[in-house]
């Protein structure tokens, strides 16, 4: 299973994920409240303010402190590091 950081110490698994987009726009902010309101977010902010929301397969939302592009840029080194090992 491939997991990427997502701040605090918390992972995600990486082929379950289906985007990576920023909290900013109404509709990220309506498919979060509709998640939380499902059950199905999953806070990993630690009390910090969302910088990217992490859309997974299982309709499931989870919040990070980090930017999207950090998060991406984790996930393309885990990559990179897999293909030469």
């Amino acid at each position: 299973m491939k997991l990427v950081n997502v701040g605090y110490g918390n992972m995600a698994s990486v082929p379950r994920l289906i985007a990576i987009v920023s909290p900013d726009a109404a509709p990220v902010r309506r498919m979060i409240q509709d998640a939380r309101d499902g059950g199905r977010v999953i806070d990993a902010t630690c009390g910090h303010k969302t910088r990217a929301v992490l859309v997974m397969d299982s309709e499931h939302v989870i919040l990070s402190p980090l930017l999207p592009e950090t998060v991406a840029a984790r996930i393309d080194e885990r990559k990179d590091g897999e293909e030469n090992a």
